[in-house]
């Protein structure tokens, strides 16, 4: 039975003192271009080595020539023109959400209203609240809330075998 630090020959390995392998300069393997072939010439052309492709002449579209005439493009926006595009593209998506929130989401502010204290503007909110919510409802517009409303009060009624029943949301425990 032979050991483990012992070679083939009987002798002891040369066991490295240092942790860390020692990196050798040297590779195994040949580099790859030295094993490659040359890439073959490049087959005779006609190519005129003084030619540029770009002075070629090129037929333009009419259709964009007459474009480009009518409607030249406008020179290029200084910082106060940047700043007063910003603010149309802020105050048009302000304006989209919010007709999208009255339209779809038109129920917040009556029951907002109906939270707050009693007062002149919370009755004033809550009477145009209703009217605008009867008006929507005639469209169904309504109708993607109110089957979201009753899927979530059906996911919380829901309850497993032999489980108390579940309150109602508005009620408090006795």
């Amino acid at each position: 039975m032979t050991d483990d630090t012992t070679g083939k020959d009987g002798e002891t390995p040369e066991i490295p003192l240092e942790p860390f392998p020692v990196h050798r300069p040297e590779s195994p393997f040949p580099p790859l271009y030295e094993s490659l072939p040359p890439p073959p010439e490049d087959p005779p052309s006609d190519w005129i080595e003084t030619a540029d492709a770009h002075d070629l002449p090129t037929r333009e579209n009419a259709l964009a020539a007459l474009g480009r005439f009518a409607f030249p493009p406008a020179p290029p926006l200084d910082d106060e023109g940047v700043a007063a595009r910003d603010r149309r593209w802020t105050s048009r998506a302000i304006f989209t959400v919010a007709a999208f929130l009255m339209v779809f989401n038109a129920v917040s502010p009556l029951n907002w209203s109906r939270q707050q204290a009693p007062g002149w503007v919370q009755g004033t909110v809550e009477q145009l609240s209703e009217v605008w919510v009867a008006q929507l409802a005639v469209f169904g517009v309504d109708q993607p809330r109110q089957g979201l409303r009753e899927m979530w009060t059906a996911a919380r009624q829901a309850r497993f075998i032999g489980q108390a029943p579940a309150r109602d949301a508005g009620s408090t425990p006795g």
